[in-house]
């Protein structure tokens, strides 16, 4: 008898993340902004944690940016991830500061500053997920 196929965990979506779900679904990087004081930030959040409004908005990131920082897990292997796990910490070009993977990228060739593009995979059918390649 064959093991079941495993899949990803299944993000945690709250009236908070929605919309940033909805948009990978969608093939695009939305990021949060303050309708009042215009700051961006990630995670999304119910409030602005420069001047404490409730009122947001989206904007449309490019999916550009550079490598802030990175991991490669190796162990314990953790399926369905593939080992080794490159994990990237993304600076978007607009400011704001995503955690995601870069799949195909061996580890000894990747810097901080690295330039960078998103791209949404299907990992799961049906199921979109952001991830990044070299620019």
């Amino acid at each position: 008898m064959s093991e079941p196929e495993r899949l990803r965990p299944i993000p945690a979506i709250t009236r908070d993340t929605q919309f940033w779900w909805d948009g990978i679904q969608e093939r695009q990087l939305l990021i949060q902004r303050c309708s009042a004081c215009g700051n961006l930030r990630h995670p999304p959040g119910p409030m602005c944690p420069s001047c404490h409004s409730l009122d947001w908005e989206t904007l449309a990131s490019s999916g550009r940016g550079e490598i802030y920082s990175f991991v490669s897990f190796h162990h314990p292997p953790i399926p369905p991830f593939d080992v080794p796990n490159l994990i990237v910490l993304v600076e978007l070009d607009e400011g704001t500061r995503v955690v995601s993977n870069l799949p195909g990228v061996p580890s000894d060739q990747v810097r901080v500053g690295m330039p960078v593009q998103a791209r949404f995979d299907e990992l799961e059918p049906g199921r979109l997920f952001l991830q990044f390649e070299p620019a």
